[in-house]
């Protein structure tokens, strides 16, 4: 059986121009992906799309050149959100999807994301055989001079996607009179997400609309609010949207600036479709991020919460297999298979809009739904030699963390994990007592930090 050692929790991603986010990684790359999924006879398609970091020019026409030279054609999309990449994958019938994007993260990193012709992300198992091919065999896999694939640029990319958004809101409900500032990270969605909010009839405060090449999620998108949150206050609006740099994640601000996370997000959805009958599988699907009050509230619902592990493809693969048509991410990656299939920040905020606008209160009393229990998240950086998943075998932190549960008992939990994209490794507790659950992951940090010491 083939083993995943290049992809992690969301793709290949890394600093760009230095291994393994290379050229020369991306035409292999593009070379076995595009083997892979080869299969038949017809002239086949691939569709990339890209977020504005500079390093998209690097690596988009090395994939290309990749796709190509195992008999391709390349359809380029420009920039566009990561669900608009997923979404044009399926409408243009092509064999496979790639986004070249480091979502959050800062310029300086890059990353590569797969879809498959159902527009889903790649599984485990495909990612390992595409992986397997990269290192076994690329040279038989080129094709004659006269196979080659050729590359087109779709110029109504942005269009389509746009009137594929908008259809996902209610029919008959419109934005008129609605104030909102929208934080588009200088990413992906900085053309498309402005034009479809001003299209359904708001008046839009645009942020984070002019892209240079280095300031994707620079003090701007779902990470960095504060901007957002206080544009949203100096311009009376009454809400505020704030994307990543690839826009498949959304936070929201109510009128008086106060965040709304993905949980929050998610049992608002969740109440809005159960009262329609829309929501399928009897609940919702989160990972074992999300937070305890959600699984309280959703129980007080009448309503189910399944917990996955973190990442989006984890959770969309728990929802094609028990029939959720609901689920996401506290980060605020929602998806919403229904409407796509993967994390759309713009389609889900757009949901969270009807909401607000059918019940016709303040965003700070209807999309506050629940009091989320104290939650403290703390990030340790692995720097020497031994990798996360070592450090957390380690007996003094295997100590610290089984100290910390007897600590909490049934009144909390812990959850330690490293990151897939990241040498960190993420110490999460949450609880009844605030005071406690801070103190149980400053001791687990404490241990961790002296046990990575060089």
């Amino acid at each position: 059986m083939n083993t995943r050692t290049l992809f992690g929790t969301d793709g290949v991603r890394g600093t760009a121009n230095t291994e393994p986010m290379t050229a020369d990684l991306a035409l292999r790359l593009g070379m076995a992906a595009g083997a892979y999924f080869t299969r038949g006879d017809h002239r086949h398609t691939v569709v990339i799309g890209k977020d504005t970091r500079l390093s998209g020019y690097l690596l988009e026409p090395a994939l290309t050149a990749g796709f190509i030279a195992v008999g391709m054609d390349v359809v380029l999309l420009g920039p566009l959100p990561t669900p608009a990449v997923a979404m044009l994958t399926r409408s243009l019938r092509a064999d496979l999807g790639v986004m070249i994007s480091a979502s959050h993260n800062a310029y300086q990193d890059n990353g590569i994301k797969l879809f498959g012709p159902n527009g889903f992300k790649l599984s485990d198992a495909a990612e390992a055989e595409i992986e397997h091919l990269l290192d076994n065999g690329l040279e038989g896999r080129r094709v004659s001079p006269d196979a080659l694939g050729r590359a087109r640029r779709l110029d109504d990319a942005g269009g389509r996607y746009i009137e594929a958004v908008k259809a996902t809101f209610p029919r008959g409900l419109r934005l008129d009179g609605l104030k909102i500032v929208l934080d588009c990270a200088h990413g992906a969605a900085y053309r498309v997400a402005p034009r479809v909010l001003w299209e359904l009839g708001a008046e839009v405060i645009p942020l984070g609309i002019e892209p240079d090449g280095f300031n994707i999620n620079r003090d701007r998108g779902s990470l960095a609010t504060e901007a957002m949150r206080h544009a949203v206050v100096a311009h009376g609006a009454d809400l505020g949207l704030a994307l990543d740099g690839d826009a498949d994640r959304v936070v929201l601000a109510d009128e008086k600036g106060d965040l709304v996370d993905g949980d929050q997000v998610l049992a608002v959805i969740a109440r809005a479709w159960r009262d329609d009958g829309r929501l399928r599988g009897g609940g919702v699907v989160a990972t074992v991020m999300s937070n305890l009050g959600l699984e309280h509230h959703l129980k007080d619902l009448g309503l189910s919460l399944a917990r996955t592990p973190v990442g989006d493809r984890y959770v969309v693969e728990h929802m094609r297999a028990q029939g959720f048509n609901l689920g996401g991410e506290q980060s605020g990656h929602i998806v919403m298979s229904d409407v796509g299939t993967t994390g759309d920040g713009l389609a889900a905020g757009l949901q969270v809009l009807a909401a607000l606008v059918q019940g016709g209160r303040p965003a700070s009393a209807a999309l506050t739904v629940f009091e989320p229990l104290p939650q403290v998240l703390r990030n340790v950086r692995v720097a020497g030699p031994r990798a996360p998943a070592e450090v957390l075998t380690l007996t003094p932190v295997t100590a610290a963390i089984a100290e910390g549960e007897a600590r909490l008992t049934d009144r909390g939990r812990i959850l330690i994990r490293k990151s897939g994209t990241e040498p960190l490794i993420r110490v999460m507790a949450e609880g009844e007592d605030d005071a406690l659950v801070s103190a149980v992951v400053d001791d687990i940090v404490t241990v961790i930090q002296a046990s990575v010491a060089p």
